[in-house]
């Protein structure tokens, strides 16, 4: 592991946050109800995530291309599943806007919003042969995904 600038993650980290600010004037209806009713403890674990995941993806020149071989297949696929992720956001943004809407799989991937940025990680930290990325990841993902999966559950008990 190399320390310094990764250009991959600054890549990665704008296609993560530029749609989760316009999501911050457009969440589902009934949103800030059912977030009063989150875990704390996978709320904290999604912050720790978070944080992690967003230094460390650009601290480490390992996520920068370094060259042609087949280690690349894991940063095109982490890329394909960021792809996903934007096409996800773009349905989600032409939709009614709803609950049910956001915590909908995308191509089978369930919770699609929360499943395909973590998953990404977990690939780009492989490409970079970076286990403190990695950790983070899972760290993100176990709050991350599990705070969808609990509203998800909600939204489908309220119909």
């Amino acid at each position: 592991m190399h320390f310094g600038f990764s250009y991959v993650g600054l890549v990665f980290l704008v296609m993560l946050f530029v749609p989760n600010f316009f999501w911050t004037k457009n969440k589902p209806k009934d949103y800030e109800e059912d977030a009063k009713n989150e875990s704390r403890i996978l709320l904290a674990l999604e912050r720790a995530g978070e944080a992690a995941v967003s230094v460390l993806v650009l601290v480490f020149s390992d996520f920068n291309v370094q060259g042609f071989d087949l280690r690349l297949l894991w940063l095109a696929a982490a890329f394909a599943l960021m792809a996903l992720y934007e096409a996800f956001w773009i349905r989600y943004f032409r939709s009614e806007r709803t609950m049910r809407v956001f915590y909908a799989s995308l191509l089978g991937i369930p919770v699609a919003g929360a499943t395909l940025p973590v998953a990404a990680v977990l690939l780009i930290a492989v490409y970079g042969k970076n286990p403190f990325l990695f950790a983070a990841g899972v760290v993100l993902g176990t709050g991350h995904i599990g705070i969808h999966l609990a509203h998800k559950k909600e939204a489908g008990e309220k119909r």
